[in-house]
């Protein structure tokens, strides 16, 4: 692509699966810069060039990124003044405001939606409820969301082209946004995953622990089973998944990735309660070989083969969950097909995807 090109993403002060496809995004546009409202360099110093990365008037802040929800108001208002009219194509990585950035009228703008902003179309009740502010604020912020949720609607409709990261994700585009969407699905780094011969008694849970990821609904289920349950990962919610859990489910933090992997290898099945707009986690059991036990909702369909890479429950409840663990037989599995399976979402698949996809653009 012979045009000047600019990248534009939310925030940078975590490394998951959004800031995956930024990052192969980057890679097959080396002379981009990365417009971004703030970025924590201790986190992304060991992904991203540094000397790419354009951070806005909010990186100024003390200690912004503990306080960046409360800056709700300027998150819109910062990239309609982030201009990038100068530039050929912006290709946005957006599950947030991002798709606001201010384009010109020759600029062709490609979003690549991790799903449309969740807090102001999905979960809104949700997000207000586990705010732990006073009443007073959660008064106002009803309000204040659906004066958003114009706006985003509104910049939704100014992107030329949207891509989503599932089917699942094209279909939330065209109810809430009422635009068609092209489905190319983020990337999973399959060479990182090895199949190990050596299975242990334990099923596997690696999460953010956070309400909408349902892990307390596995904790559940694993109580009463008494089956051995581990759990990578932190969050909001460890000390009451801690406090709900028995003796017999083990939380192990966060860890490394080489850790991580030993334990998806080795693992029974990887247990997936939530419902989530892609799904890379599930990916990296099945790049390792084992079969995922997963609530049929959401970009899951998309990846798991019923009764070949993994199993469904119907309802999300304990109770469900427990009722299908009964059932499992990880006997019942070919870890080599299983992989073979997972390497259809390989990042290379992704990265020849992407570039069919800005050769084509007119």
């Amino acid at each position: 692509m012979d045009k000047k090109v600019a990248l534009a993403h939310d925030h940078l002060f975590q490394f998951g699966g959004a800031e995956r496809v930024l990052l192969i995004l980057s890679d097959i546009q080396k002379e981009a810069p990365i417009y971004t409202l703030i970025n924590d360099k201790k986190i992304t110093k060991n992904f991203f060039e540094q000397s790419k990365i354009i951070s806005s008037g909010l990186q100024k802040i003390p200690g912004i990124n503990k306080i960046f929800r409360y800056f709700l108001l300027q998150m819109p208002k910062t990239w309609e003044k982030t201009d990038l009219s100068a530039y050929d194509v912006v290709i946005s990585s957006s599950s947030g405001f991002v798709k606001g950035v201010k384009t010109g009228n020759n600029t062709k703008h490609i979003c690549y939606c991790h799903a449309p902003t969740r807090y102001l179309w999905d979960n809104k009740e949700e997000y207000i409820g586990n705010l732990p502010e006073g009443k007073f604020l959660k008064i106002f912020l009803p309000k204040l969301l659906d004066k958003l949720q114009t706006w985003d609607f509104i910049k939704a409709q100014e992107v030329d082209y949207f891509i989503a990261n599932s089917h699942y994700i094209a279909d939330k585009i065209s109810k809430d946004y009422k635009r068609e969407a092209v489905v190319i699905h983020p990337p999973v780094n399959i060479k990182q995953f090895k199949i190990s011969d050596d299975i242990e008694d334990y099923y596997l849970i690696v999460s953010r622990l956070r309400p909408y990821k349902k892990v307390d609904l596995a904790i559940k289920a694993f109580n009463n089973l008494k089956l051995p349950l581990k759990i990578i990962g932190s969050g909001s919610e460890l000390r009451k998944l801690k406090r709900l859990a028995h003796s017999n489910i083990e939380f192990l933090g966060e860890v490394s990735d080489d850790i991580r992997n030993k334990y998806l290898a080795k693992c029974k099945a990887f247990i997936y309660p939530q419902i989530e707009d892609f799904g890379i986690s599930a990916l990296e059991a099945m790049a390792s070989g084992r079969p995922v036990i997963a609530y049929r909702c959401g970009g899951a369909l998309e990846t798991i083969v019923e009764d070949q890479t993994g199993v469904f429950f119907d309802e999300q409840t304990w109770e469900s969950l427990a009722h299908k663990i009964l059932r499992f037989n990880d006997k019942n599995y070919n870890s080599e097909f299983i992989r073979e399976h997972a390497k259809k979402f390989d990042e290379s698949v992704f990265r020849q995807k992407m570039i069919n996809f800005l050769e084509n653009i007119k």
